[in-house]
């Protein structure tokens, strides 16, 4: 069974937004945190941003300080990443990551992963 599933990549323009959102299924995302990693063509895996069970601690990367927004809609158990002022480095599969006691940017704390989406920024 799929516990994570991203959606909303594509492509976008250099100095555009794009909204990605992450959708568990079960109890995935009940009192854990949840973060977004992302990989771009010959890098190793990053931490992008993270947010706490009741979404109101949030933790991101110095990269995209300032330009991405975490949030979580749990009514709804999704989370999303809203991504401004994008940049060509931001050009990399985006993944979605759950099971966390606490908002880390280690991705070996986290236990569940989704399959991921492509972000492509043109320039």
């Amino acid at each position: 069974q799929v516990q994570l599933a991203e959606s909303g990549g594509g492509l976008v323009q250099a100095g555009g937004s794009q909204s990605l959102s992450c959708a568990a299924s079960g109890r995935t995302l009940t009192f854990t945190a949840t973060a977004w990693f992302r990989q771009a063509p010959g890098k190793e895996r990053e931490f992008v941003a993270a947010i706490n069970w009741s979404g109101q601690i949030t933790n991101y990367a110095d990269s995209v300080k300032g330009r991405f927004t975490m949030s979580r809609d749990s009514a709804k158990n999704t989370v999303s990443l809203q991504m401004n002022s994008l940049k060509s480095e931001d050009t990399a599969v985006y993944y979605c990551a759950a099971g966390s006691s606490r908002p880390s940017p280690r991705e070996s704390e986290y236990r569940y992963w989704g399959q991921g989406t492509q972000v492509t920024v043109s320039s």
